[in-house]
């Protein structure tokens, strides 16, 4: 039986669903670049800022350093909103935590919460996560959380997308015992190329070092990136 022109008015909706582009409907992501190392005394983090809602660029200047406690950072790639939430619950039971007992969280606490919230929502995730921070037993450590749930502190971490154009060059570049200077070097021309690159990070580099002295941000505008030969 025909029935077309009975429900003129759903024939019109399904007909403003075609035409929505598929970015306007995709999920907002942060398909990036992100890197953390340790040094003598602290940590550097890096990322880059672009969120990408599919092909489309939705924001230029997304923060993906994000601050758990007032020592410990972690650093976000996959579904914009996922990661914000996780940083959110593991913000807050940080927040508990050091009312409970009186001093700061340890990184390791902070990186175990993430893999237990990463691990047992994996399914319904999107997020991988760098957790890296300073705390007065063990000093400046890096934790790799990829998708999944697995938790590894390494002496250097990167991740998202950005990140498969870098393993040969973080292998080649990495030392161990490298200066404060050394390590942020390290991790702003590791996300410079990335961004050189993958077309899913651009943007600036937003850099984070964290050390006994507290947390000193910076910011490199494109102008400001290293520049390497693309020929």
């Amino acid at each position: 039986m025909e029935t077309l022109g009975l429900f003129p008015q759903m024939e019109n909706q399904k007909m403003t669903y075609d035409a929505v582009p598929d970015w306007m409907s995709a999920e907002h992501l942060t398909g990036t670049t992100i890197v953390a190392v340790e040094y003598d005394g602290g940590v550097v983090v890096g990322a880059d800022s672009r969120t990408t809602t599919g092909s489309y660029v939705a924001n230029r200047v997304t923060d993906k350093l994000t601050k758990v406690s007032d020592y410990i950072y972690c650093c976000r790639s996959g579904s914009a909103a996922d990661t914000q939430a996780i940083s959110d619950i593991v913000s807050y039971h940080l927040s508990v935590h050091k009312a409970e007992l009186n001093e700061e969280p340890l990184v390791h606490t902070g990186a175990s919460i993430f893999q237990d919230l990463c691990y047992n929502y994996r399914d319904q995730l999107s997020a991988g996560i760098i957790c890296a921070g300073w705390d007065k037993r063990k000093g400046g450590q890096v934790y790799s959380i990829p998708l999944g749930g697995m938790c590894v502190r390494v002496p250097f971490s990167i991740g998202g997308s950005g990140s498969t154009y870098l393993y040969g060059w973080v292998d080649s570049a990495f030392k161990e015992k490298m200066t404060k200077e050394e390590c942020q070097k390290f991790v702003l021309n590791a996300v410079t190329l990335a961004i050189n690159r993958d077309g899913s990070s651009g943007g600036i580099c937003n850099l984070a070092t964290i050390s006994v002295d507290g947390v000193e941000r910076q910011k490199f505008l494109h102008d400001d990136l290293p520049k390497f030969c693309l020929k």
